[in-house]
């Protein structure tokens, strides 16, 4: 169980982490995480199970535009072409996060956790699941208008089902 992150966590969750990260170490791969909306809440979640460590590589917590390019090595033009919650842009944090890590597999989000601007949609979140040798895969959540804590407890869960699938 985390013990950080344990009294504003579902325990569900918490023992989803845990089994995640036991078969992460038990097949001796690591996990980088390029997170967004989520503000490294995934990273912190893996990295405070006790006795995993070894299973995650590094995260990268990249909120602006700028921290997309800077950290994850996106390029410019993608992101001038593309909003910030997008399927491109997730694809290119989870492939940003492999590139700069020597992590087995990386995963991204991007999103609306709380309201967004005009014309977006709040409650948007993109994810994608990159793995060495293996094709980037992408999924899109429309969690609605729940609030930014709520969005971000469903995003969790939905990058540790990608995650546990990709195994």
């Amino acid at each position: 169980m985390s013990a950080t992150l344990e009294p504003a966590l579902p325990d569900q969750l918490d023992r989803q982490a845990e089994r995640l990260m036991r078969r992460l170490c038990d097949q001796e791969l690591t996990i980088a995480t390029a997170e967004s909306c989520t503000g490294g809440m995934l990273a912190a979640l893996l990295t405070d199970i006790e006795g995993a460590g070894h299973g995650f590589e590094r995260g990268f917590v990249a909120y602006t535009k700028q921290s997309k390019r800077d950290l994850l090595g996106i390029d410019a033009e993608l992101l001038d072409q593309n909003e910030a919650v997008s399927e491109p842009v997730a694809q290119a944090m989870a492939e940003g996060a492999l590139d700069r890590s020597k992590a087995d597999i990386a995963i991204a989000v991007t999103g609306f956790a709380g309201p967004a601007g005009d014309g977006c949609e709040e409650g948007l979140v993109h994810f994608a699941l990159a793995r060495r040798g293996g094709p980037t895969k992408h999924r899109v959540e429309h969690f609605g208008p729940a609030g930014r804590g709520p969005v971000r407890v469903q995003s969790l869960r939905t990058m540790l089902e990608m995650l546990e699938e990709a195994l």
